[in-house]
């Protein structure tokens, strides 16, 4: 299955090379996008090498196939967000395509699945559930994200669900 995985500015993000070396394990050609922000935690170099694959972090590179980069990697068997940040959610919901990723979440006819990661007031501001829940009538499929300890030190709901949790939510399509 070619598994486009979109990683967002979470420290969640080093968490999604595991997420990679399970879809590599299972046979998935897996094409990593990341953020901008997802390069201050982990760098292209790490998903390169997990995935074996190139890396897209620029919505302007010279495309390497006769398609425009983001129309190159929407056209996948599935694209998976994870971790999906509040700010990755609310642009999926309102159509904004500034970069690489959001463009190929916009242009995608894939089944799309989130797992997001964020702090607990993130997760529970209306604002984001809202958000949540107009890409739920879209059909946008989510990973519910776990209540624990969370990178900033609170306790709540906002923690990345484990990748194995999410490699299975995938499997299932």
């Amino acid at each position: 299955m070619k598994v486009v995985l979109g990683v967002t500015g979470s420290i969640a993000a080093y968490k999604a090379c595991e997420l990679v070396r399970l879809f590599v394990r299972r046979g998935d050609d897996v094409r990593v996008v990341m953020t901008a922000a997802a390069r201050e935690f982990v760098t292209p170099l790490t998903f390169q090498t997990l995935s074996r694959n190139p890396v897209g972090i620029d919505q302007f590179a010279l495309p390497t196939e006769w398609k425009p980069e983001h129309i190159a990697y929407a056209d996948a068997d599935v694209v998976v967000v994870a971790p999906a940040t509040a700010n990755i959610i609310a642009k999926m919901a309102h159509g904004l395509a500034d970069d690489l990723l959001s463009s190929t979440l916009l242009a995608t006819r894939s089944p799309v699945f989130l797992a997001p990661a964020m702090n607990d007031g993130m997760w529970d501001n209306p604002a984001t559930q809202a958000n949540i829940e107009m890409l739920k009538s879209r059909g946008v499929r989510f990973i519910d994200p776990d209540s624990g300890e969370l990178a900033c030190g609170t306790e709540g709901k906002g923690r990345f669900a484990v990748p194995e949790k999410i490699c299975k939510a995938v499997s299932g399509i």
